[in-house]
């Protein structure tokens, strides 16, 4: 399987940005559909975006479309969810996670990262 790690976390105003980046390992990266997901405390854990092997097709969930964007490199094996505009409910662990099979639409993500905090002050 693939190993993820995210990075970029922190700490940002309401109104700021910040850009996540999930670096993986072991496997061939573009076999792989990419991910991003964030749960709160007290909260299940939520869909943010999600990315194509190859073709960069996106999908995103209502909640942050318009504000988050999500990309990748194959050539660096990364993923990037840029989030704009973010707000106090924002707050969460935000994870990327992988999957092989599926698409952008059907991927069951099997394989995740260790999450990186992020915390929007108001």
């Amino acid at each position: 399987q693939v190993q993820l790690v995210e990075s970029g976390g922190g700490l940002a105003q309401a109104g700021g940005s910040l850009r996540l980046s999930c670096a993986a390992s072991g496997r061939t990266f573009s076999n792989y559909i990419i991910g991003w997901f964030r749960q709160a405390p007290g909260k299940e854990r939520e869909f943010l975006a999600a990315v194509s092997r190859t073709i960069g097709s996106t999908r995103y969930a209502d909640s942050v479309k318009g504000r988050f964007t999500i990309s990748r490199d194959n050539a660096k094996n990364t993923v990037y969810l840029q989030m704009n505009s973010l707000k106090p409910e924002d707050t969460a662990v935000y994870y990327c996670a992988a999957s092989e099979k599926g698409t952008i639409y059907s991927a069951g993500f099997d394989c995740w990262g260790q999450g990186t905090q992020v915390t929007v002050s108001s």
